[in-house]
């Protein structure tokens, strides 16, 4: 633990400094007393220690469980500052066996590492008679009781214990090979009763090194983690006087590894009696000086591996319990590190990070019995997936925004494309085909860009051809509009259409998806009123009244059949004329608008030609 707790309230919550903050605190759930440490059970829940013995539980909105998870106040003896129930850690299968493990302080002033059991009646209750003792430490002072445990990606348990108190270790305990005081043990909780010794432990075996021991030379472990995703051993090791000290191990490591003390205090030499070369111990990858201005206890954290704050992924995130300074640890790509300071936040408070099963991080506040969750003040992460308009020439397509972090209300601006929307919130609805660029900001003031593209479905080529004075469209829709100078002139389920003007041509054909297919344009020429070609007929006048004449350019035998736009016969009438000769027709109802001739001849000739009706002239 901290070389001390102030055992009031802390009035002040947050007594920033005149520099920007790179992380937020928000508080979560309150009501706690003494909170110091900070769990979870592979749920959305956290498991909140007390340090008078009890354990209660919190959703991640804050809603605490009225009645405790566990409750041994009667057997722990939290009197002192560096006493009490400290430490939690859940076996990797609690789901299916039920069992956590404390680290708490006795009656008797000596450091208890036992098993307890879920309730089998109540999942949100222990059975506190289910307590397996696995460890008895006895304890010379009061203090430096270190206290935290955690389970390995090897499924082992680690349990960090300091080197029995007073100052200075005047017992030498941590360089001592058969005690456990100053020591990382790791236990095997499932291969014996009440553990087993792992037979990888770097000192199973041994006569002259207790087999349990993991590490040696530590001073007061209060903190200790493992990186979640590379398995990498984390410990905050609080110093004498001078050196504060965050060590770390890397997965894969042998174990036996020697961090100094008390030869050594951070890099610098302490007490070297005794001690071999500076090169047999393992010094530090951090050290801050112990000084009003910067700290004097170093509360060990995590490195973040959650998804809400992408400018704190992968950093090891710290503070001291003295000064409420929180910084940040990374490798600097050269077998460095680097230190960066996340933020002032001034007061004595912060004794014991957590993270959530979504490896967002909480920090617990001992002082004021507040648990916070850790944010930074540009949070803002996420993407912008574009989706398709239905057909091409159609703006009904969507951009759905996927945000983590951030805080509400978001406003944004957005660009490009055809017609940006008025009100996307969470999608941006009514998009024509294109690329956008989205810019949301939230609560804070902080921006995301994001970019995405609307994409027009596969449009598979659409034209129209002229032969002769009939337009041919390319075949397959279900229906045609044909239009001349933009004006609709008529719909035909055929692909084709007899131009009965001069002008611009196009056509617009739907298919069973019911998308509009533009075609291309074509210019017509007509021939005025006569019909130049192997017919040898004319006809006059055009516009038709209700009466036509029809001349023979040379000898006709056959019918001309009058059709409206729809191809639907109106009218009919045989024709033999002799070259040179002509006959009237005329049409019993005319009805105003474009019609069509077409000519059958008996010598198989065929063709048609557009006439324009006024109307009958009473």
């Amino acid at each position: 633990m901290p070389k001390f707790i102030l055992l009031f309230p802390i009035i002040c919550l947050f007594l920033h400094t005149g520099l920007a903050q790179d992380i937020l605190l928000e508080p979560v759930a309150n009501g706690f007393s003494l909170p110091v440490d900070i769990k979870h059970a592979g749920d959305d829940r956290l498991y909140i220690v007390e340090k008078g013995g009890r354990i209660r539980i919190s959703d991640l909105q804050g809603n605490v469980l009225a009645t405790p998870f566990l409750d041994i106040d009667p057997i722990v003896n939290s009197g002192a500052n560096e006493r009490g129930l400290l430490g939690l850690a859940f076996h990797p299968d609690y789901a299916s066996n039920g069992h956590f493990f404390v680290n708490y302080t006795g009656n008797d002033g000596d450091t208890r590492i036992s098993r307890f059991t879920r309730s089998t009646a109540d999942p949100d209750q222990a059975d506190p008679m289910s307590e397996l003792v696995l460890l008895v430490v006895d304890q010379p002072f009061s203090n430096h009781n270190a206290g935290d445990l955690a389970f390995g990606p090897d499924g082992y348990l680690y349990v960090g214990l300091g080197d029995g108190g007073s100052g200075g270790d005047p017992g030498n305990r941590s360089q001592n090979p058969k005690e456990f005081l100053g020591k990382m043990l790791r236990l095997d909780v499932d291969g014996g009763t009440p553990y087993a010794i792992p037979t990888d432990n770097p000192f199973a075996g041994s006569a002259e090194t207790l087999p349990e021991i993991w590490s040696l030379g530590l001073r007061n472990p209060w903190r200790i983690s493992f990186d979640r995703m590379t398995g990498d051993l984390w410990i905050g090791d609080v110093g004498q006087d001078q050196w504060e000290e965050v060590d770390m191990e890397p997965a894969g490591s042998p174990g036996g590894l020697n961090y100094g003390w008390r030869c050594y205090e951070g890099f610098v030499p302490f007490n070297t009696s005794g001690c071999g070369p500076a090169n047999s111990y393992v010094p530090p990858v951090h050290v801050y000086q112990n000084t009003n201005a910067i700290g004097c206890s170093i509360t060990g954290g995590y490195v973040y591996r959650g998804s809400k704050h992408p400018t704190l992924y992968g950093k090891y995130i710290y503070t001291d319990y003295c000064t409420g300074i929180f910084w940040s640890l990374e490798p600097d790509g050269q077998g460095g590190w680097i230190n960066t300071q996340l933020a002032n936040l001034g007061n004595q408070e912060y004794v014991a990070f957590g993270e959530d099963e979504d490896g967002e991080l909480y920090v617990a506040g001992i002082g004021t019995g507040i648990i916070y969750r850790i944010t930074t003040p540009c949070s803002l992460a996420g993407q912008a997936i574009g989706g398709f308009v239905s057909c091409p020439d159609t703006c009904d397509g969507e951009i759905l925004l996927e945000l983590n972090g951030g805080c509400a209300p978001f406003s944004y601006q957005i660009t490009g494309g055809g017609n940006p929307p008025n009100d996307p919130w969470p999608g941006l609805t009514d998009l024509c085909a294109g690329p956008y660029s989205i810019v949301v900001t939230d609560c804070n003031g902080c921006t995301l860009e994001l970019d995405a593209e609307v994409v027009p479905p596969d449009q598979v080529p659409f034209g129209m051809t002229l032969q002769g004075d009939t337009l041919l469209a390319d075949e397959g829709y279900l229906t045609y509009d044909w239009y001349l100078a933009d004006t609709l002139i008529g719909t035909t389920t055929e692909p084709w259409w007899l131009a009965g003007y001069s002008g611009t041509y196009y056509v617009i054909a739907r298919g069973t998806d019911d998308c509009p297919r533009l075609s291309n344009t074509i210019e017509v020429q007509l021939s005025g009123l006569t019909w130049t070609d192997r017919t040898g007929m004319s006809i006059f006048p055009n516009p038709v009244a209700d009466r036509m004449t029809i001349r023979a350019g040379r000898d006709l035998d056959g019918e001309l059949i009058l059709l409206d736009v729809t191809g639907r016969e109106i009218e009919r009438v045989s024709v033999n004329l002799v070259a040179g000769n002509q006959m009237d027709w005329w049409i019993a109802d005319p009805v105003p608008g474009t019609c069509f001739l077409r000519w059958q001849g008996k010598d198989g000739i065929s063709a048609a030609r557009g006439i324009l009706f006024s109307g009958k002239i009473d």
